[in-house]
This record gives structure tokens, sequence and C-alpha cells, in this order.
């Protein structure tokens, strides 16, 4: 099979169904931003990271494909075999917050992205995470979306932002505090 299917040459793509629709509509923008999300996990799971931190993020990253199935999928495509985002796969990031969040000093101030490495690559992440978000809040007001997607993007974001503390707190890294008196 070729790489190259001379389909999209003249600005098209194909939806699941076999809808086509411009590149530059909002539902490519948004699975092509989900795309971009997780080639920025890619990048960051090429490093040395912690291995609860690299399970975690492979676990997403082939969450991401669904997600960006689903969001290539419009829901008049009701196959059974469609990938979706669920209630299972939003409980699962909870979890994963809720477990890392546990071992850390409760946040009383604002944080700037950095401290170690690793922690500045998470809060890229986690900016590129809340972008996905804005523009599948932009296609729910036009188009129908499965809602989980939009609460799964919200509870990713929040998981970076953890996880980005906790690798600062693992490598004994100050978080950067906020300081809004410059």
């Amino acid at each position: 099979m070729k790489i190259y299917t001379k389909t999209g040459d003249k600005g098209e793509t194909g939806l699941f169904g076999g809808q086509r629709v411009s590149k530059a509509s909002l539902r490519v923008e948004c699975y092509g931003t989900v795309d971009e999300l997780n080639s920025g996990i890619g990048v960051l799971r090429s490093m040395s990271l912690p291995a609860d931190i690299n399970e975690v993020l492979g676990n997403i990253q082939n969450q991401l494909f669904i997600l960006g199935a689903d969001l290539a999928t419009p829901p008049e495509i009701n196959k059974s075999n469609a990938l979706r985002i669920t209630p299972d796969h939003i409980k699962a990031l909870e979890e994963a917050i809720d477990c890392f969040d546990a071992r850390l000093e409760p946040i009383k101030n604002f944080i700037v992205p950095g401290g170690h490495p690793i922690a500045a690559w998470l809060h890229l992440i986690r900016c590129v995470s809340r972008r996905a978000e804005r523009l599948i809040v932009r296609l729910t007001r036009e188009e129908t979306v499965n809602p989980d997607n939009l609460v799964y993007m919200n509870r990713l974001a929040d998981l970076f932002f953890v996880l980005a503390r906790y690798v600062n707190h693992q490598y004994h890294f100050n978080d950067v505090i906020w300081n809004g008196n410059v």
C-alpha cells in the first residue's frame, strides 16, 4: 500500500463513513490537534521518564487514537465498531489524577510552567491539550459531537498539570510560583 493516495490533493480529506470535507474544517482541525498532542507525548516519552508516568502516557497515546477516530467519525455513523471515548476513559484519567495528586502538597499559588525539563514538556503538552479542548468546544457549537470527548480533554489537561508538579517533586525541583508583583 502506498503512503500517498492523491485523494487529498485538492484540500479535502475523508471522514470515517466516506464523507469528504475540507482539510480546513473545524472537525479536521480538532483531530489534527489531537494528533499534534499525541506527537508531543511521543517526544516526551523518548526521554528517560519515571516508569509510572511512562505507562500513563502510553495509555493516553492509545486513547488519543480513539479520540481522533471519534472526532473523525460523524455521529450519524452508528456502526457498532466505531471507536468512541467513553466514561470509562474519563474515569481512568480521574483515577490517575487522584493517584499522582495524593503524593503532592496542596497547591496554594499559581504555577509558572517550568522546573525540571520533563515537567516543562508536560506543561507544554498541557497547553496543546487545552487548545484541542477549545477547538472541540467550538465544534460542539456547530456539529453534534460525542459529549465525552470534551470531558475527556478537560480531565487530560488537568492530568498533565498534576504530572508536571509530580515530576518536579520526584526530581526535587520546586514548582515555579507566579510572582504577581512584577
